[in-house]
């Protein structure tokens, strides 16, 4: 994820610090804050629960990891008061909001509702577990010009594999889409799609408060990842991901309380929003004057990310490089060409 510069104007944030491990804040009446330990670099994910009288309704849910599931359940028996889960609402695919979402329904009898596409991908991937890479993987490195040995290493690894960290998904789900409504913790919410980060990732509006679910679509201080993958080698995920930002600034207001997967809650989200565009317009701009000589996509991580990119974070930079690219070469602003090693580079026009 890329990390934005602070702003001092519009974005505030009204709690200074998360909860801890296994506690919850009350951020809304009947609204809980809770947040769950990653092993990496972005070292959390947060979630909620909302309080539905009977029962609860939760909010993304972590990696599917002994110690989250103990976490949980310190949870459910601590500040969720021993009440049952009926419903767990998931924002979008990636792990560290679905991975337990599997767990919860088929050990709590717990209602899953998602967006369609979100569901699919989910279960698909956690069906197709890899030994090693694919030989489309691999092509797909070799054309970014992945570092060599970078590849050689990860060619002969195990690669991540959602199945490790993703608790089996049963059949059955309640699909929410655009304009679905939906009665959550005594709230009526409109939900809103988001799309570029992951697809139809759904954002949740409250009519009768300031609440806004944000997943990771509207996060504050950091960039989501904005990625191209093997799956689908020529996607625009940022043309997704910038309209996305246009079209969800209609619905945002300056007293907002967004409640999203990373960092802290915070309010501000018409400015958020134009940062969260305007960075990726910057970015393309240093990119196309960087590209006027020609380079792979591994070789556009100065320009697009201006600090040193680690081992650990690089399959994330990689992805997040090609997809800008792959937007500059479709919006046809950059040509292309392959090299004898078969890795594309990109050449800024005129």
């Amino acid at each position: 994820m890329t990390v934005l510069p602070p702003s001092q104007s519009g974005i505030r944030y009204p709690y200074e610090a998360p909860p801890e491990e296994g506690q919850a804040i009350e951020v809304a009446t009947g609204v809980l804050w809770m947040r769950l330990p990653l092993p990496m670099k972005l070292d959390h994910v947060n979630v909620y629960a909302l309080d539905d009288g009977e029962s609860w309704t939760v909010v993304d849910t972590g990696f599917d990891t002994k110690r989250t599931r103990q976490i949980w359940r310190d949870l459910m028996a601590g500040p969720l008061g021993g009440k049952p889960i009926s419903r767990v609402l998931v924002t979008h695919h990636h792990p560290d909001h679905v991975g337990l979402a599997g767990w919860i329904q088929s050990e709590f009898g717990a209602e899953l509702i998602m967006t369609r596409t979100a569901w699919l991908a989910s279960r698909m991937l956690t069906l197709d577990e890899q030994a090693v890479p694919t030989p489309e993987t691999l092509t797909f490195w070799r054309q970014a010009g992945m570092d060599p040995e970078i590849y050689a290493s990860r060619s002969q690894e195990r690669p991540f594999n959602f199945a490790d960290i993703v608790a089996p998904l049963p059949l059955g789900f309640t699909r929410i889409q655009e304009g679905s409504v939906i009665e959550i913790g005594g709230r009526t919410w409109d939900v809103r799609i988001g799309d570029g980060h992951a697809p139809e990732h759904a954002v949740l509006f409250s009519r009768d408060d300031n609440l806004v679910l944000g997943g990771d679509q509207v996060l504050p201080s950091i960039s989501p990842n904005i990625g191209v993958y093997a799956t689908e080698p020529m996607a625009d995920p940022l043309a997704e991901w910038l309209e996305s930002c246009e079209r969800l600034s209609e619905y945002a207001r300056g007293d907002q309380l967004i409640l999203g997967g990373h960092k802290l809650p915070y309010t501000g989200l018409p400015v958020r929003l134009k940062q969260l565009i305007n960075n990726h317009h910057s970015g393309l701009e240093r990119l196309l004057e960087y590209l006027r000589t020609p380079r792979t996509a591994h070789e556009c991580f100065p320009p697009l990310f201006k600090r040193s990119i680690g081992e650990a974070e690089y399959g994330l930079a990689l992805v997040e490089a090609i997809a800008h690219v792959n937007h500059l070469y479709l919006a046809g602003k950059v040509t292309r060409g392959a090299r004898e090693d078969g890795a594309w580079e990109y050449c800024t026009k005129g």
